[in-house]
């Protein structure tokens, strides 16, 4: 205890927090959204050892009202100070208790930590994360009328790309509370923005995208624009994906998915890896692609993957080894995801996925070559070499996996597929003005 008393004084002493207005203190529901609890300075200190109580009935996923109480322990840190245009705020990561200082069963924080603390005991290895953080910058959230703030595309500059004042905003808050992006641009579709940042250990990488969230979506505000993470907003376009670059990391340092000696430099552990994922990707689509408008987005020749394989460079394929300049580069890169879901429990899936590959020593197979789309055409409506196409089929997959009941326990696993099979059902009953325009004539 009087370690980890002595850290958190490291980084809640009075200089560094009571030269805020406000500190927020961010976590996420079930369903990946953000959720903060704003707080007086003064009483951080005692916040910061104690926690501060909240209701956990409230919050999807969380708890039952039966049983509502919880408490958020702030994460020493993760702790930044923020500046925007007319404030600067204390921003912080928390984790979820119980009432009697243990863990909340129901905290998605705690299965990434888990997952992390199995590699490093099980195999000995680190990882590092950098994702991509793809968005829309809409002039409002009005459907209605015609929202795009632009008509550019991939990697158009300004004046065409009207969002790049608001990237660049971005890029500088985050820069002064010591976050560093590695490169931004304008995205494919209309509206449509990516700002990546430099890699760091995955628990951090997840930390830093609720703070990414967070800013970019308050700067965009400050801009007169509405950011949204939307999957799927428009029929015929690109959707936002959160693309994850990961490498696996030993501890002398070395980075155990590069083997020169191996085909495409790829080792034996990184192989087995991808199996992992591969092997695992059906029974847990309902974590990486976690809403129904998600499954909208698995359309061919938009660059969301359909077929589940992985490639050399191939941006159709599900997994994908991207060009690198060397050994500390080499990585993979899953393109499944997208930003409506839980970020702690995505990187959770994905390495558990891979670990279990390690497990089981598991062979990828050949990598995909040309454009997977076109490829296997003669699909069913169930065909498992496609990724699910419907979230009703991810939650069938989900239903049956004893591999992500495992990963995520009883509660969160319960809970969570409540919470899905709840929304599934809302939108399967819901009458659609297009089912109106093709069927009232009947």
């Amino acid at each position: 205890m009087a370690d980890g008393e002595s850290a958190v004084e490291a980084a809640f002493n009075a200089d560094q927090y009571m030269d805020v207005e406000f500190i927020k203190i961010f976590f996420t529901d079930l369903n990946g959204r953000l959720r903060a609890l704003t707080i007086n300075p003064e009483f951080m200190d005692r916040i910061a050892h104690k926690g501060v109580g909240f209701d956990g009935s409230s919050i999807a996923g969380i708890t039952t009202v039966d049983d509502s109480d919880r408490l958020l322990l702030p994460v020493p840190e993760s702790y930044r100070i923020l500046e925007f245009n007319n404030e600067r705020v204390g921003f912080c990561i928390a984790k979820i208790m119980n009432l009697l200082g243990g863990r909340s069963q129901s905290d998605p924080r705690a299965v990434l930590e888990r997952v992390l603390e199995r590699a490093e005991t099980e195999f000995g290895v680190n990882f590092q994360v950098a994702p991509e953080y793809e968005f829309f910058l809409l002039k409002s959230d009005d459907f209605t009328k015609n929202i795009h703030s632009d008509k550019a595309g991939y990697f158009e500059s300004d004046p065409h790309d009207k969002g790049g004042v608001v990237r660049n905003q971005i890029i500088r808050t985050l820069k002064r509370c010591g976050i560093r992006h590695e490169k931004t641009h304008h995205e494919v579709t209309a509206s449509q923005h990516e700002i990546n940042l430099e890699h760091t250990d995955a628990l951090a990488a997840a930390d830093r995208t609720l703070l990414f969230n967070y800013v970019a979506e308050r700067v965009a505000a400050e801009q007169g624009m509405h950011m949204t993470l939307m999957p799927k907003p428009f029929d015929d376009q690109n959707r936002n994906a959160f693309h994850l670059h990961i490498s696996m990391w030993d501890r002398q340092g070395r980075n155990l998915f590069y083997d020169p000696d191996g085909e495409n430099s790829l080792s034996r552990q990184a192989r087995q890896f991808i199996a992992g994922i591969l092997k695992y990707a059906r029974q847990t689509s309902i974590i990486m692609a976690s809403t129904y408008n998600s499954y909208k987005a698995y359309v061919a020749e938009r660059e969301a993957p359909m077929v589940v394989g992985w490639g050399i460079k191939n941006r159709s394929s599900m997994v994908r080894m991207p060009y690198c300049t060397g050994p500390e580069s080499t990585r993979l890169e899953l393109r499944s995801p997208d930003p409506s879901g839980n970020v702690y429990l995505q990187m959770a899936v994905m390495i558990e996925m891979g670990l279990q590959g390690l497990r089981e020593k598991v062979e990828c197979g050949p990598p995909d070559t040309g454009s997977v789309y076109r490829s296997l055409w003669d699909c069913r409506v169930w065909d498992e070499r496609f990724l699910p196409r419907s979230m009703y089929e991810a939650l069938v997959e989900a239903e049956r996996s004893e591999f992500l009941h495992k990963l995520l326990g009883e509660s969160i696993y319960r809970h969570y597929l409540c919470l899905k099979i709840a929304s599934w059902e809302e939108h399967r009953t819901h009458v659609t003005p297009r089912e109106l325009g093709n069927y009232l004539s009947i």
